[in-house]
């Protein structure tokens, strides 16, 4: 008479190996999530920067204000930082006719979990 079929600890060995397996599957599909997400953001947040500083400079006045992207950019917030520039340091800046204004832009998402910042500067509209 054949004994036919696993013994306990020979389905246990194999238990032991498919959870190994399955936890270092799951842990390298999470990471791959992570960096498709910081990815993502570091492709769309510079566009968006540029895009938002464009419609501010066209605009008349510079002001300090904040919003969103609307519905096709969902998540992403902008904040603006607006004031006065100056460079004692500097001659040839110092001696400028126009003043300049220091913009600095950030860009968030996912409840601020990922920043990105923009520093510009441009004449002063006054």
């Amino acid at each position: 008479m054949k004994d036919s079929g696993f013994t306990l600890l020979e389905v246990m060995i194999a238990m032991a190996i498919l959870g190994i397996a399955l936890t270092s599957l799951f842990g390298s599909q999470s990471a791959s999530v992570a960096l498709a997400t910081e990815t993502r953001f570091n492709i769309q947040a510079p566009l968006l920067a540029k895009m938002q500083l464009a419609t501010i400079r066209s605009g008349e006045e510079v002001f300090d204000g904040s919003g969103d992207f609307g519905e096709d950019f969902p998540g992403f917030q902008w904040e603006l930082t607006v004031e006065d520039a100056f460079f004692p340091e500097s001659e040839i800046l110092v001696d400028l006719d126009e003043k300049l204004q220091h913009l600095t832009l950030i860009i968030t998402w996912g409840e601020e979990l990922f920043s990105y910042q923009v520093d510009s500067y441009q004449r002063s509209k006054e």
